[in-house]
């Protein structure tokens, strides 16, 4: 039964969904503050590049991890400060982040690295049994046999549910991307929670990057993200803005994606080209769907100028 073909197929989607869930996590985190980051595949790339090049520079996946989380919060700053402190439009700045993560990810792997025919490998984050559960039948070799990360990813979905709707601080953070303005005459400080958000959802993006590396490829190479920071941006929407149902709605994300894959290595005769469109399909057929029940956050976009209580864009 362990070895049964669907359940493989869905430890596999267990595996795919990190990080559609950490990016869009991210993604969601910083936009229920009005922040709309739309860096994500850069961000990735550099977490990607980043994480690698630290695991295979100390030999620690540890190591790597660390420095992708700090590039990451590093990104997140630099988008907090450009659109929350000088006011700057935040899809342009978006966009501006994005191309400095295409170009630094792969400047940083050639400048360490250089030119190889056969790039270097790390060994890649290995799966942890969970003790009794890992026994259970069907759901034991689905849930209770991956990585950390994927476990951290599930459990961070379930403590930002609590931290968004259970507690003052998650109040909080949703009325500055509802209503800043009440928000601030309540004596909440708008500017260090986009701040915060922005600098959490970095590392979240980046941590998604390096999973990839650490986890798939064992090494980088240009374009490894192959666009998950873009779906992760419609994971969001489709996701609602809500913890809980973008941590559901990524298993379609990698649903898909491994679907693509399967069908890929079978003899049917599909152009691979029209495989690795099928994400991106899927994601249009769902999302027609999908953006007529979401609700972004109401200032989502939106600068907010605490001095003249009005918006800037």
């Amino acid at each position: 039964m362990t070895n049964s073909p669907w359940i493989n197929f869905a430890g596999l989607v267990m595996l795919a969904i990190v990080p559609y869930v950490l990016a869009a996590q991210g993604t969601m985190l910083a936009g229920r503050t009005g922040l709309f980051i739309v860096a994500q595949e850069g961000i990735m790339l550099v977490g990607a590049s980043v994480g690698f090049l630290g695991a295979y520079h100390f030999q620690n996946l540890a190591a790597g991890l660390g420095l992708a989380l700090l590039v990451g919060g590093l990104f997140g700053l630099i988008l907090a400060y450009f659109t929350t402190t000088l006011k700057m439009d935040q899809f342009v700045v978006g966009l501006a982040v994005f191309f400095l993560g295409l170009g630094l990810s792969n400047l940083l792997f050639k400048i360490v690295i250089g030119i190889t025919l056969q790039p270097p490998r790390i060994p890649t984050l290995k799966a942890w049994s969970v003790p009794f559960l890992a026994d259970i039948p069907i759901l034991g070799p689905i849930l209770f046999r991956q990585n950390g990360l994927v476990y951290f990813s599930i459990l961070l979905s379930f403590f930002l549910y609590y931290v968004l709707y259970y507690t003052g601080t998650g109040l909080a953070l949703r009325a500055t991307g509802e209503n800043p303005k009440a928000a601030d005459s309540l004596g909440v400080h708008v500017t260090r929670y986009r701040y915060v958000t922005a600098i959490f959802g970095g590392m979240l993006m980046a941590l998604a990057g390096a999973f990839l590396p650490m986890v798939y490829t064992g090494t980088y190479t240009d374009g490894i993200v192959r666009g998950r920071g873009w779906l992760a941006i419609a994971l969001t929407f489709f996701g609602g803005w809500k913890p809980h149902t973008i941590l559901l709605g990524s298993f379609f994300f990698a649903g898909v994606e491994i679907l693509a894959l399967r069908v890929q290595v079978t003899a049917i005769g599909l152009p691979h080209q029209f495989l690795r469109m099928l994400p991106y399909l899927g994601t249009i057929l769902v999302m027609t769907l999908a953006f007529r029940g979401a609700r972004p956050p109401a200032f989502l976009g939106q600068n907010y100028d605490r001095e003249s209580r009005t918006t800037s864009s």
